[in-house]
């Protein structure tokens, strides 16, 4: 699976839980995405450190990372370059999720105001879903990180310009991903 991020896990945006840092993989998926959208499909995790992880995994000193594809002289065509980026996160303002019990009419510009406040990438806050609400399981998950293939410096496939959203399960002894696109 190729290694896509870390995320420390913040105690003051996320109630106190044991797992410190959450590390995200996924399949390669360059042409063949298949399985990788899904919560459960086996084909993406979620580790968190310190906690117990679901999956079998091996001490390798390197695997697959990310990567941007670049101009290379002597090259027609782009080529793969491997790329490491870390970021420094700031607050934001997000408006309160607002959970559908009856069907909201939206006027164009309130709806575009509450979705760009939600929309991007972020940690934390409510998910801005491209396609239905789709939440990872039964109970309570709260948004780790949302990530938007299409506002990225790296190759990332989340099918046509998807979105991938990270959970931490109530309790904060699990987290799964999923994706969704356009």
């Amino acid at each position: 699976m190729r290694f896509i991020c870390q995320i420390a896990i913040n105690s003051e945006i996320f109630n106190p839980v044991g797992a410190q840092m959450a590390y995200l993989f996924m399949t390669d998926g360059e042409e063949y995405v298949d399985g990788t959208w899904e919560a459960d499909g086996g084909e993406n995790t979620v580790i968190l450190q310190p906690g117990q992880t679901n999956v079998n995994t091996e001490p390798l000193a390197e695997g697959p990372s990310l990567y941007r594809m670049v101009k290379k002289f002597l090259h027609k065509r782009l080529v793969p370059e491997s790329c490491e980026f870390s970021v420094t996160l700031k607050p934001a303002e997000d408006p309160d999720f607002v959970e559908e019990t009856e069907r909201i009419k939206w006027d164009k510009p309130a709806w575009e105001t509450y979705a760009s406040a939600l929309d991007g990438n972020k940690i934390g806050g409510s998910p801005f879903f491209i396609q239905n609400t789709e939440f990872p399981g039964p109970g309570r998950w709260r948004l780790l990180l949302q990530l938007d293939s299409t506002k990225v410096p790296f190759f990332v496939n989340f099918g046509d310009a998807g979105v991938g959203y990270l959970f931490l399960s109530e309790d904060g002894q699990m987290a799964k991903f999923l994706w969704q696109c356009a």
